[in-house]
């Protein structure tokens, strides 16, 4: 995983982009990653951990109608976290992720492994996806942050 957050850093320098992060299931696992990495305050602006449904309303403005009607894990709320981070920060790209890392808290529509991500550009749309991580929770966790740091290279790629 260092590698890749190495070329996360990487990209986002070039870019002279400043990276935000909005992270329920992983607890701020990716900022972490990112952060291990001496000089990442020249691309990292700040992270945000919204483990809470309440946080999420608070600190990234998701709304309380899309909680109600799609779940905290949901593409809708992976993306108003995306975006809500750009709006509450001076980042200028962002990740959110929010999943059930397990080993309980899932259900037949949403299994323990799911876990929903978005990235957005400041001025533009975000993008979000879900997907199904196999494992503990800690594997879980791991494959949704080098999913998330994956993505946000993807992003720069189309910037």
């Amino acid at each position: 995983m260092k590698a890749l957050a190495e070329k996360v850093a990487a990209a986002l320098k070039a870019k002279r982009a400043l990276l935000v992060t909005a992270e329920s299931c992983t607890g701020g696992w990716a900022a972490q990653e990112v952060t291990a990495i001496a000089g990442s305050s020249d691309w990292f602006e700040r992270g945000f951990v919204t483990y809470s449904n309440a946080a999420k309303q608070e600190l990234l403005g998701v709304e309380k109608r899309t909680l109600e009607t799609h779940g905290a894990v949901s593409e809708a709320t992976a993306r108003e976290m995306a975006r809500g981070a750009l709006e509450r920060s001076h980042g200028t790209v962002s990740l959110a992720i929010t999943g059930i890392a397990g080993p309980s808290g899932g259900s037949a529509q949403k299994p323990v492994g799911t876990v929903c991500f978005a990235w957005a550009a400041k001025g533009g749309p975000a993008r979000a996806e879900t997907r199904h991580f196999p494992g503990d929770r800690e594997a879980v966790r791991r494959q949704s942050v080098e999913h998330a740091l994956a993505g946000v290279l993807e992003l720069l790629d189309k910037r």
